[in-house]
């Protein structure tokens, strides 16, 4: 009898460290994706500013993404692991300058955050508890400072460049190639919308990305105001 509750004691520990292993390598790596407001406000859709004001002119986080190496992603892995506002306390003034939300109506950045976490960061809770998450993701904002990246190559808001420039700009700074995501204005034209950059598995450093999103811009795209 003992060494049958021995047995099921080390089936049961042999089990727990089988999970925590799946759990440890549930994700390949990340993307870390930053938009550009112009471009986000610049639609038929338009957009809403915070109620804490219009951001600044600059690239501002969408989000710190979980993903496969087959381009399929983990999504809201932790039902029991809801956005507590109280975590990132500390955190607020820099989300809302680095993260802002420019969703209709306006709001105070809370329902965007509370998204990214619940969808994203919950699939990521076995490297990264809620307030690493979003501090690791404020910390890649100011390693990949991409309005720096692409003025120090002269392109700056207001104009129309090469998305070869912008790659090549953007590669030359972080030195990795990044992805570009376009959407288009309200006339149909394609601007830069969003820049993937991709981060290792320990949310540490930026790597070369295993594989990019699907989506088209054309060989020339506008960099609106904003």
């Amino acid at each position: 009898m003992v060494k049958f509750q021995c047995s099921i004691a080390i089936n049961l520990v042999l089990l727990q460290c089988l999970l925590a292993l799946v759990a440890s390598q549930s994700f390949d790596f990340f993307y870390f994706v930053q938009q550009w407001p112009g471009s986000y406000c610049d639609t038929a859709q338009s957009c809403c500013y915070p109620t804490t004001g219009k951001p600044a002119a600059d690239f501002g986080i969408h989000g710190l993404w979980p993903n496969y190496n087959d381009g399929s992603y983990p999504s809201n892995c932790d039902p029991n692991s809801p956005f507590n506002p109280s975590e990132i306390s500390d955190l607020e003034s820099s989300m809302q300058k680095n993260w802002p939300t420019l969703a209709c109506p306006s709001g105070d950045g809370q329902t965007f955050w509370s998204h990214e976490w619940e969808k994203h960061g919950t699939c990521s809770e076995s490297v990264l508890d809620e307030h690493a998450y979003f501090e690791t993701a404020l910390g890649l904002k100011q390693k990949a400072n991409l309005l720096q990246a692409l003025k120090s190559a002269g392109i700056t808001p207001g104009g129309s460049y090469s998305l070869k420039s912008i790659k090549d700009a953007i590669m030359e700074a972080a030195g990795y190639t990044p992805w570009i995501e376009c959407n288009k204005d309200s006339s149909g034209n394609y601007q830069l919308y969003q820049i993937y950059l991709c981060v290792d598995t320990s949310a540490s450093k930026l790597i070369e990305c295993p594989v990019f999103p699907k989506g088209a811009c054309s060989s020339e795209i506008e960099f609106p105001s904003f």
